[in-house]
């Protein structure tokens, strides 16, 4: 190999720096903010997974499972893949953990990366990051309206606008088989116009051809079943109470009957939330429930819902809205030896108290420092020479408007608390 190659980042893997980061810090510690408000604790399983925990759970026949899961055979000889969504690893989690003994409902977060080998594009990579939540134990509508309220609060308190809440009922094991034979039949008569992938699906799970994204298949879908129109009396139910606690909790939303989730393991509930400055791909956050999973993987008979929310496109959204970026609190700027040390003390105590403290190096000149302070686009530049030492004060200035004026040294503290 060359001493001279270059290593570039994989296609659809990507670097994130400042000052993105600080978005992303920021969306980050809003979750953790508003979900421990809701009593949610964090997991955190491991990125890697046995292939089949995905394979039993998302569905073999999903696009997921058939085309994007990065899966390799270890030294062992086992089938590893890594995790292409987090769910699937919390309810292993909460299996093999035997979290069902605790009080119910359990509520979890995660946030971490995922990994699809697909055509990367906007808001959308290889290796992309999810925030999600789980909550485990209650099958009535009330936590179903408590999750999407959670959600809702946490988009909001980041600043997104101009979302649109969208729900549905999938109905459960027993109204579904009904409804399946009902979508044969519609789509029977037009196999011929279907693309690949939705001729299959058709004798797999028709459900799965309300989800194609293929144009020709969204329009041979036009007048299709709606799974509303199936629901036993229990789903029904469950839907109407649903709605009617959204309606309670101030949660504008519309009930979309076409709307289907891509995983196999949904009942009952899904949602989407989407947003119009997205273009196609304009999904911000989905989940649903997934009754029947955690007994699939050996635990007991428990009912869950869950969420997943997209954070490049969150972050994509954010950027585009103008979100701030942290800046310095201080710059420091001095003109001498004897100033710089009284300026490294100084910043040491005021990054004692919290304040992010910037300092320009000891040769440059009060000219180039000041530019300096600007590039940074630092709050207030507080200046230390020798007639400041002399009098034991110092100068600031606030950058945005160009006040400035002196102060005590000691008094630095107090000043800028009241400032910032």
């Amino acid at each position: 190999m060359s001493s001279s190659e270059r290593y570039t980042a994989l296609k659809g893997m990507k670097d994130i720096m400042p000052p993105e980061i600080h978005i992303w810090q920021m969306v980050e510690r809003a979750a953790r903010d508003v979900f421990a408000s809701y009593g949610l604790m964090e997991i955190r399983p491991p990125i890697a997974e046995a292939t089949s925990l995905f394979t039993r759970s998302i569905g073999e026949n999903t696009d997921i499972v058939e085309k994007e899961m990065y899966t390799f055979t270890d030294k062992g000889g086992r089938s590893i893949s890594l995790r292409p969504e987090g769910t699937a690893s919390v309810v292993r989690c909460y299996v093999e953990h035997h979290l069902h003994t605790l009080p119910a409902p359990q509520k979890y977060f995660y946030s971490g990366p995922m990994f699809r080998y697909e055509r990367p594009q906007s808001g959308r990579q290889r290796q992309f990051y999810q925030i999600g939540a789980e909550a485990f134990g209650s099958a009535g509508p009330a936590i179903d309206a408590e999750i999407i309220s959670m959600l809702m609060r946490f988009l909001q308190k980041i600043g997104l606008e101009g979302l649109s809440f969208q729900i549905n009922s999938i109905g459960c094991r027993n109204c579904r088989p009904a409804y399946k034979e009902a979508l044969l039949a519609f789509f029977s008569g037009s196999l011929d116009g279907l693309c690949p992938d939705c001729s299959r699906r058709y004798l797999q799970n028709p459900l799965r051809i309300l989800d194609c994204k293929v144009p020709r298949c969204r329009e041979l879908r036009k007048g299709a079943p709606k799974i509303t129109d199936y629901l036993c009396k229990d789903c029904g139910e469950h839907f109407d109470g649903l709605l009617k606690l959204l309606e309670v909790l101030g949660v504008s939303h519309t009930v979309e009957p076409d709307m289907v989730r891509g995983l196999d393991y949904y009942t009952k509930t899904i949602f989407e939330v989407t947003s119009n400055s997205l273009g196609s791909q304009n999904a911000v956050a989905a989940g649903g429930r997934y009754d029947a999973l955690v007994k699939e993987f050996g635990g007991p008979d428990t009912p869950a819902i869950g969420f997943a929310v997209g954070m490049e496109r969150i972050i994509e959204l954010l950027k585009t809205a103008g979100a701030p970026v942290p800046v310095p609190d201080v710059f420091f700027a001095y003109i001498g030896m004897q100033a710089f040390r009284e300026s490294l003390i100084i910043a040491d105590r005021l990054r004692s108290a919290g304040f992010w403290v910037e300092l320009a190096e000891a040769s440059s000149s009060l000219k180039v420092q000041m530019r300096r302070a600007d590039r940074h686009s630092a709050k207030y530049v507080l200046i230390l020479g020798d007639d400041e030492l002399s009098s034991g004060s110092i100068k600031w200035k606030r950058l945005a408007d160009s006040a400035q004026g002196e102060i005590p040294i000691p008094d630095i503290e107090v000043f800028l608390r009241e400032r910032l």
